[in-house]
């Protein structure tokens, strides 16, 4: 069974950096936010665009450094991304001690951080083609895909109750400190584990729109690619409404809303953990093709929340149905994407990828929002609930693509 292999020191090593991470930026996910209006006491305007603006910024900041990542050795990129959103976190409660944090400051830090996320994701899919065999590339997504959701489920209850115990800059002390970490981690891999790319010319324009043209004229990836838009955009773009409809509608506390999203992502390691068992089993194709179509089937019943211990019930259920069935699906994605992509043009294209989802997101996020001013918010999920059906007729009908070399 694949499931138990053991993929060498140099994945341990990996793994373990990523972990550390990704406990540390779901410990302080929120906390900004949460700055911007105890501590800075701004309005929702400045909330809102300090939550839109810094990822934008970022994404846009991200496109020409995907082709630059695709031309240098990878684990140093890691390393110095690494260390820039330690620096650029460690900023904010330096600010905060000497009393001068600001509101410009928190977008910049945002904006630095957003744009060293992308890379680092890109750099990170181009390296661990590299460090693991093409036989183990669904198993090391898979734990990275379990790691991701137990630490989804424990990092932001934990940040809360720092933030209110400890002080309000005790979680982005502990986010910046775990990148710090992170970079240690992958100091300690091996230094001669990859080989240097060719020098190539200097950047060219064409260069950026190249991982969008593998992407688009490759016949797996397109449709994937647009599922992946739709079906994020869709579901990201009412969150929002759900808080707004869970907290100030049906009266559930704030601390009831976290546990609601917290433990059904306990879920997503089960689902994780499950994946290379089931595409032994069923054929990779039939798992990304079975998971992608179930999970647009649970968002139209959150249009239908009640209220009470039976509505905090009924979301934790459907919120674990969407969740064990993207937990599947991710790894297998993440996993047939890579094997798709040219060696030299990985970081390129997943940071095209990273770009145009977080781009989607924040539009239909925005469009959502404009909706649900007219409808209220359970007409505008339920209407999200309906198009997100249609996303599973993006997924491709048959596998019949080759591997990339």
């Amino acid at each position: 069974m694949m499931r138990g292999r053991s993929l060498g020191p140099r994945f341990r090593w990996l793994w373990s950096a990523y972990a550390v991470s990704a406990f540390g930026t779901w410990l302080g996910f929120g906390a900004f936010p949460l700055l911007a209006i105890l501590v800075l006491h701004t309005g929702p305007v400045a909330v809102s665009a300090l939550a839109a603006a810094g990822p934008a910024v970022g994404a846009l900041v991200a496109v020409p450094l995907g082709p630059w990542v695709d031309r240098r050795r990878k684990r140093p990129v890691l390393v110095a991304m690494d260390l820039v959103r330690f620096a650029s976190l460690i900023s904010v409660p330096a600010a905060y001690a000497l009393g001068v944090l600001s509101f410009a400051q928190l977008l910049a830090v945002s904006v630095v951080v957003a744009a060293a996320d992308i890379t680092f994701t890109s750099a990170g899919g181009a390296y661990l083609k590299g460090l693991v065999p093409p036989e183990d590339l669904l198993v090391a997504n898979g734990r990275f895909e379990a790691t991701n959701w137990t630490a989804t489920a424990l990092g932001p209850p934990l940040g809360g109750a720092a933030f209110a115990v400890l002080g309000p800059v005790t979680s982005v002390v502990a986010n910046a400190v775990s990148f710090l970490l992170s970079a240690l981690g992958l100091r300690a891999i091996a230094a001669d584990d990859e080989p240097r790319p060719r020098p190539t010319t200097r950047l060219r324009a064409r260069d950026l729109a190249e991982g969008w043209r593998t992407i688009l004229t490759h016949p797996g990836l397109r449709p994937l690619f647009f599922n992946v838009l739709f079906f994020n955009g869709l579901i990201m773009g009412t969150e929002p409404l759900l808080a707004v409809l869970m907290l100030n509608q049906l009266g559930f506390a704030p601390w009831q809303y976290g546990l609601a999203f917290a433990v059904p992502c306990l879920g997503g390691l089960a689902g994780s953990r499950l994946t290379p068992r089931l595409v032994e089993r069923f054929g990779r194709h039939a798992v990304l093709l079975t998971a992608g179509s179930l999970r647009a089937c649970w968002l139209l019943a959150l249009a239908f929340v009640p209220g009470g211990t039976g509505g905090l019930v009924f979301v934790m259920v459907v919120e674990l149905g969407l969740i064990v069935c993207c937990s599947v699906f991710n790894p297998v994605l993440a996993t047939y994407r890579l094997e798709q992509l040219p060696a030299d043009r990985i970081a390129r294209t997943l940071s095209a990828w990273s770009v145009s989802t977080k781009a989607a997101i924040a539009a239909l996020t925005a469009s959502w929002g404009l909706l649900a001013g007219f409808t209220g918010a359970r007409v505008a999920i339920g209407v999200a609930g309906i198009l997100v059906l249609v996303t599973p007729l993006l997924l491709p009908r048959r596998d019949r693509t080759p591997v990339a070399a």
